[in-house]
């Protein structure tokens, strides 16, 4: 438990709970069990009302018909058998419970057909009902009471649910916890958002860094001229200005379709890559199970960049490592000339300066994409090796203080996080009085 937890305050007598985690508990409060304090119910037929969600980060929320991307469950043209969830009712994604998705609803909605819909016993306050059973220590509980093979949809077992321990103090010091609680919490929720903030200033200024190094070069003095090119900018008076298949090679090298069929491999799709995380997942394949698309291939020194999606950015460069993938045709695979230093490209291709006349020459709404030839065509600046080599040096140098001073942040974050779930854990279970 966190140090700071330790020195707040605690009740005056405690009794063994008889439940191994949740050790002792304050003399007065009551232990029940979640099939004495929710009242299943399953009511339907209200298409008039709202269509909901229960996440693990939030609980119920109101589903945003208008993201695809947050939205992955198909949603039936006939939703008259989808369950009715009121407000201050406790609703239950029970595939997902291991993971805390469940919390008492805010709104009159309606959810579906698969999940559980309770009311809670009068014992219990919503307010604080909705705080505990998302502690980390509830979501462990659940955990404990699913079962199933296929990762990420374990289902929730209803007796071994009825059985999960639940405490119970007075009415009023359940509305204490809650409110203190929700003070602690949105003070800490502050602190992360301000941190996290923080963070997106230092990315954003890695970006404006690596942009004025690519099109203007690393000496403040050095005489500017207009590139001609919106995206780019003033350049120095020296550089050229050249298209991207000037400076060079596009798709050079794919798997033939003779390739043996148990050939197996590494695949890297569009959506597994990000400009600031490169590849973020790799999925294995022998060739004969691979999807159609799963053609290119890398060298190392070469660019990825999305010919598709292409408002995902998903850009990277290839080491030794990278290099021995297979990656999706909706990637354009640059391989730099000999007077151009990969990493030089690398970090072009990664600037505003190349990335927004993608987004310009992208064709599409909902599904912009922008051709391999279309791509080489786009305005890219060349300067002399030297001074590409210096370039290099300066962004590595800079972005190396600037990935350090995120990673701290990222850590403070963390330790935020951990500090807020033990002080709730410590709160709902009498470790630590409020009042």
């Amino acid at each position: 438990m966190n140090n700071t937890i330790t020195k707040l305050q605690t009740y005056s007598s405690y009794k063994p709970s008889g439940v191994e985690w949740l050790g002792d508990i304050p003399e007065h409060w009551e232990l029940s069990r979640l099939g004495v304090l929710l009242n299943p119910i399953s009511t339907n037929n209200r298409t008039d009302l709202s269509l909901l969600s229960i996440t693990r980060e939030k609980g119920v929320i109101l589903r945003d018909l208008e993201d695809e991307g947050a939205n992955h469950n198909f949603i039936p043209d006939d939703l008259s058998n989808y369950k009715v969830l009121l407000k201050g009712q406790f609703g239950m994604n029970k595939m997902k419970a291991w993971q805390g998705s469940y919390g008492i609803s805010d709104y009159d909605g309606i959810v579906s057909p698969a999940y559980f819909i309770f009311d809670l016993d009068k014992k219990m306050t919503p307010e604080y009902f909705h705080l505990a059973i998302r502690s980390k220590l509830y979501v462990s509980f659940f955990g404990s009471a699913s079962d199933g093979v296929r990762i990420g949809q374990w289902d929730l077992s209803k007796e071994r649910m009825k059985q999960i321990p639940f405490l119970i103090p007075s009415l009023k010091e359940q509305t204490d916890i809650a409110q203190f609680l929700d003070d602690k919490t949105a003070k800490i929720d502050q602190a992360i958002a301000i941190k996290q903030q923080q963070i997106e200033l230092l990315k954003e200024r890695r970006q404006i860094l690596i942009h004025k190094a690519v099109t203007q070069g690393i000496n403040p003095d050095v005489k500017l001229k207009d590139s001609g090119v919106e995206w780019i900018g003033e350049i120095p008076e020296h550089w050229e200005v050249k298209r991207l298949k000037d400076i060079c090679s596009i798709n050079l090298n794919s798997l033939p379709e003779n390739t043996n069929k148990n050939f197996e491999f590494k695949y890297v799709d569009i959506g597994s890559v990000s400009i600031e995380k490169g590849i973020c997942n790799i999925e294995e394949y022998t060739f004969k199970n691979a999807p159609s698309r799963a053609r290119r291939i890398a060298k190392t020194g070469d660019t990825i960049i999305s010919t598709v999606r292409t408002y995902l950015k998903a850009i990277d460069f290839i080491d030794e490592i990278k290099s021995k993938y297979i990656y999706s045709t909706g990637f354009a695979v640059l391989q730099p000339k000999e007077f151009i230093y990969p990493e030089f490209l690398g970090n072009f291709v990664r600037s505003d300066a190349f990335t927004e006349q993608v987004t310009v020459n992208s064709k599409g709404m909902s599904y912009p994409a922008i051709n391999s030839t279309d791509i080489g065509r786009l305005t890219v600046v060349h300067c002399g090796y030297e001074e590409q080599k210096q370039i290099i040096e300066y962004i590595e140098t800079a972005n190396t203080k600037i990935s350090t001073a995120i990673s701290l942040k990222e850590q403070e974050i963390e330790k935020l996080k951990e500090y807020k779930m033990s002080l709730i854990d410590g709160v709902v279970t009498g470790k630590v009085r409020v009042s």
